[in-house]
């Protein structure tokens, strides 16, 4: 763990996936900190799996906590959690952070479907997810999150999602939830009073030249191509599992 401090803890996990030369996938670094423990998993074929695993609750107020994928080339990733994260208060003030840092090298591929991201009443959670995909990179990636458990009230979230191909911004999105965020937020240009709301990037070479067209995925999803060979899903849901049922559905829809 880098350390707990009077502000929180502060905890960083690390994985590089590395082509291991027998149509393989080897992890030179796997490298988890405190709370955010790294277990390699049983994979398929070339694949290679990373389960996050939560060692302590949190984040809590005042924790920051990172988490760093690298594929290189030719090497391929799915990283996944053992369960949902639950942002909750803590006795440090502030809020909390979560850093998600993800590189894919030109022919290298990425599944990043982790569980999905609660936050709890009183909790305040930003959290920044930063990808860098290259030219001939492979991606899939599933955001959910949840405002408040059963029964309760939401805590505060923002969340930031970047995604550059080749170089290239193709999407920058920010969305602030719960109290104390900027008025709207849960009316019927946002979130239209559900409680969960998720994203599902995709990008692949084939896009490229066969263009996804446009279209909504019944009344709570919708299917965007952006500014290049990439595919957002954005969806909202009453809750977790229908959010999780309809993000898998598009994917299916995407061709897994």
């Amino acid at each position: 763990m880098d350390g707990v401090t009077a502000t929180g803890v502060r905890a960083t996990a690390r994985i590089v996936a590395r082509a291991d030369g027998r149509v393989g996938t080897s992890l030179p670094v796997l490298e988890g900190q405190g709370p955010l423990a790294l277990r390699r998993t049983r994979g398929s074929g070339s694949e290679a799996r990373v389960m996050v695993v939560g060692a302590m609750s949190g984040p809590l107020g005042g924790d920051r906590f990172a988490v760093e994928a690298t594929v290189e080339r030719g090497a391929r990733l799915s990283v996944g959690s053992a369960a949902a994260t639950i942002s909750l208060p803590g006795q440090a003030k502030g809020e909390a952070r979560y850093d998600v840092r993800l590189d894919v090298a030109d022919g290298g591929e990425l599944r990043w479907l982790p569980e999905q991201l609660i936050a709890a009443k009183g909790s305040d959670l930003h959290v920044t997810t930063r990808v860098d995909v290259g030219a001939g990179g492979r991606l899939v990636l599933r955001e959910e999150q949840v405002l408040g458990r059963v029964g309760e009230e939401p805590g505060r979230l923002t969340s930031r999602l970047t995604v550059r191909v080749a170089g290239r911004a193709v999407l920058d999105q920010e969305l602030a939830c719960g109290p104390g965020a900027p008025g709207g937020w849960d009316g019927p240009a946002v979130l239209a009073g559900h409680r969960a709301v998720g994203q599902l990037v995709v990008v692949r070479e084939e896009f490229a030249a066969e263009p996804v067209v446009a279209r909504m995925l019944g009344e709570c999803a919708a299917l965007t191509p952006l500014a290049g060979p990439a595919v957002l899903v954005s969806a909202v849901a009453g809750d977790a599992l229908r959010l999780r049922r309809v993000l898998d559905e598009a994917l299916d829809l995407l061709g897994g």
